[in-house]
């Protein structure tokens, strides 16, 4: 099932898109007991699938990707968090920040697991029972704050405002029985910057979970983004950095596309 959120009159609601392209209305609760109605919606503006609980990511996680960045190949995989503010609904604006400016502002194509069930210390066995499902995620990265400015922290140059734009759809687990096992791509005002598979994955999903809830908690809502394929701006020559005017797209197949446009902080 592809699941949205949009806006409402009343405030924001999900809905269970349909084969012929119609929308039926969500009851309940996404993150515990929830319903798909017969009652059909006219979807408003569309938002990004969830809030967000908790944002972890994982850095390194390709293969070829921690060879362009001239790092060896992670033992255990590399944690890092992003500030939950920092999510961005599909269409919407990615801000290049200002009021404490970065030049050298980057994309990353990621998929992104939801979280749906509170979890602790789960097997890699039974760690894709968990996932309520998955959706694209743009992991933007303000390099010279992630590198020069964070004080060896990768947090300040992932957290400012708009840096993880997520969408367009949340698919249920059960459409995507094999997430290692999708390609991924970023297109950049039309160019293809970034072209390759999940399978590529250094630690695949269920060894993410696993090691993430192993003695700490996941709690319903948590976003995990997986990391991001080779291709990104700064490994390029020259650099590629987002600028005001740009349009970035990232495509993961049996998801969607997930599309922004780049401006400048309004200050």
């Amino acid at each position: 099932m592809k699941i949205i959120r949009h806006l409402t009159p009343t405030g924001p609601a999900w809905a269970a898109l349909q084969l012929d392209g119609s929308a039926r209305a969500i009851t309940g609760d996404l993150l515990g007991d929830y319903k798909v109605t017969d009652q059909p919606v006219s979807p408003g503006k569309r938002l990004a699938p969830l809030q967000p609980t908790n944002l972890l990511c994982i850095g390194l996680n390709y293969k070829q990707h921690a060879a362009e960045s001239n790092s060896p190949t992670p033992i255990h995989p590399v944690l890092f968090i992003k500030n939950t503010a920092s999510v961005q609904n599909p269409g919407d604006p990615i801000e290049l920040p200002v009021k404490l400016p970065s030049t050298k502002v980057d994309y990353e194509c990621e998929l992104a697991i939801v979280i749906g069930r509170k979890c602790k210390n789960v097997s890699q066995a039974d760690a894709l029972n968990y996932v309520l499902g998955y959706t694209c995620a743009n992991d933007v990265s303000a390099r010279d704050w992630q590198r020069d400015g964070g004080g060896g922290q990768w947090c300040q140059g992932k957290s400012f405002d708009t840096f993880c734009p997520l969408g367009p759809v949340l698919v249920t687990r059960d459409e995507i029985p094999n997430p290692n096992a999708l390609r991924i791509k970023t297109v950049l005002n039309g160019e293809v910057m970034q072209d390759w598979n999940t399978d590529d994955m250094i630690f695949d999903v269920p060894a993410i979970i696993a090691f993430l809830s192993a003695s700490k908690t996941l709690l319903p809502g948590t976003v995990i983004l997986t990391g991001t394929p080779h291709g990104v701006g700064f490994a390029r020559n020259p650099p590629v950095w987002l600028k005001a005017g740009d349009t970035v797209s990232i495509e993961i197949e049996k998801i969607g596309t997930l599309t922004n446009p780049v401006i400048n902080e309004p200050v």
